[in-house]
């Protein structure tokens, strides 16, 4: 009986740290998933990259359509020195069947998006990376093939108005990674809509 006990309160425990996912200075797990275009889009994808820049949205969610335009932009200007945007839909399209799959392939080629828009079925991904909202980003390094969390949360200051922005919590970071640095600002709350499961 004492046994049972402490393995029910090891598994709790084991259950909870999952359930709080990835901290910064973490390695990242890998992943494979579908894109809007029916291809298969893994982490272990971008191993020449510098890094990546993961991002949790989704279409419905007005925080994460007020970032669309802005992720947009991050990606075409990181993307060039190695840090590119790779963005995943971690909703259940029966909860919110405004991010069905479908839906997906319509707004990323009505937006002209310039990543890679994936779907996490199963909703298996995104607990394991500990994203609570749309969006959350995980600004991840590569070292030597492994990806470790350098940034996680909020994109910048100001959802509602990109011209008010004041603090760029996300392209700041990977200024300093970029400089050999560690980011100043390693954590932010993630400011967007719970992510939608049963």
């Amino acid at each position: 009986m004492k046994k049972t006990i402490i393995f029910i309160f090891a598994l709790v425990l084991s259950t909870a740290a999952f359930a709080d996912g990835l901290k910064v200075g973490d390695k990242a797990s890998n992943f494979t998933l579908k894109d809007v275009e029916g291809k298969m889009v893994s982490l272990s994808d971008y191993n020449s990259a510098k890094g990546v820049i993961l991002t949790f949205t989704c279409n419905v969610c007005p925080y994460a359509i007020a970032y669309q335009d802005r992720l947009i932009a991050i990606d075409k200007k990181y993307k060039e020195l190695g840090y590119p945007v790779v963005a995943i839909n971690p909703n259940d399209p029966e909860v919110q069947p405004g991010d069905s799959y479908e839906a997906m392939h319509v707004r990323a080629h009505e937006k002209g998006y310039t990543f890679p828009y994936l779907f996490d079925e199963g909703q298996a991904v995104y607990p394991a990376y500990g994203a609570t909202r749309t969006p959350h980003v995980f600004l991840l390094e590569n070292k030597g093939g492994e990806f470790v969390v350098r940034y996680i949360g909020a994109i910048d200051d100001n959802y509602a108005d990109a011209t008010a922005v004041k603090e760029t919590y996300l392209e700041d970071a990977i200024s300093a990674l970029l400089a050999g640095k560690t980011p100043l600002t390693a954590e932010t709350k993630a400011i967007g809509c719970s992510i939608k499961t049963k």
